[in-house]
């Protein structure tokens, strides 16, 4: 059994963090889960406890220590988990993307980090802050305190305004074509695209279809209750067109993937539509 909790970040974080989240899985020693991520966001992770490895090339399973950068994903990522775990960390909002890292996001598209890498002695300070907790307050507060140092020595505008706008478009409205996405946040179709592979980490076209696809797989696992003009909205044009993107984004049919058991995507797809609610 998964247990997970998020928390929204506090008013002066909000802009840059999306959601902190807590998840705890007090699995036998000699058990092994084979899952997969898509994350729409970067993200944190610090391992408290447990062995969690991703497949960074096929048959290969590597871990990147104890407090983990992960990309946007583009495709699916491959992560073992053997034995109970528990992690703790948070999603970074496209929008205030720049006023945490100094290069733009499409370098890390879909791939997996030690945090050193990027925050440098930040990031141990920001485990050991973690791991001090005693609670789950203790950790957020400690989540934030570092976070504030990093937006401190960046000293980088707070915001891209226009990606904020996107970011709401890509949740709400993932099969509005590209060009009137670009017209709604009021940038040229090439403007657009440089900024959303900064911020997003993909072009605007990859952000709303990985968007659309998880829009439909959160209706199809029963975390979402569309109402059938959003659901027509989000069919593909024919049985073969689902295929190919659910293939693309789960290595499954729908149905393999309406049948599969896969907890840590699950608890993703139900985070996702949480917060989508909440915001």
């Amino acid at each position: 059994m998964l247990l997970s909790r998020t928390y929204r970040p506090s008013a002066d974080l909000a802009p840059y963090i999306r959601r902190f989240y807590v998840f705890e899985a007090p699995l036998p020693d000699g058990a092994v889960v084979e899952d997969f991520l898509l994350a729409e966001t970067a993200f944190i992770r610090c391992l408290l406890r447990g062995d969690w490895a991703a497949e960074t090339a096929p048959g290969e399973w590597n871990t990147a220590g104890n407090i983990v950068f992960f990309g946007a994903n583009s495709r699916p990522l491959r992560v073992r988990v053997k034995g109970g775990f528990a992690v703790t960390g948070f999603a970074i909002r496209p929008s205030g993307w720049s006023a945490l890292f100094e290069q733009a996001h499409h370098h890390f598209t879909d791939k997996m980090l030690p945090f050193q890498d990027l925050w440098g002695d930040l990031a141990d300070q920001l485990f050991a802050g973690v791991a001090r907790g005693s609670d789950d307050e203790g950790q957020l507060r400690a989540m934030e305190h570092i976070i504030r140092k990093r937006i401190a020595a960046l000293q980088k505008p707070a915001i891209d305004p226009q990606m904020a706008l996107f970011e709401v478009i890509a949740r709400t409205d993932s099969t509005m074509l590209v060009e009137d996405a670009a017209i709604s946040v009021g940038l040229s179709v090439r403007q657009f695209e440089r900024r959303c592979l900064a911020s997003f980490g993909l072009t605007p076209k990859g952000v709303l279809r990985r968007s659309r696809f998880l829009d439909s797989a959160t209706a199809l696992r029963g975390f979402s209750s569309p109402t059938e003009t959003e659901l027509d909205a989000l069919r593909y044009f024919d049985q073969s067109h689902m295929n190919r993107e659910f293939r693309r984004y789960t290595g499954m049919t729908p149905r393999g993937f309406a049948n599969a058991v896969t907890p840590l995507q699950a608890a993703g797809l139900k985070l996702r539509e949480e917060s989508r609610l909440e915001d």
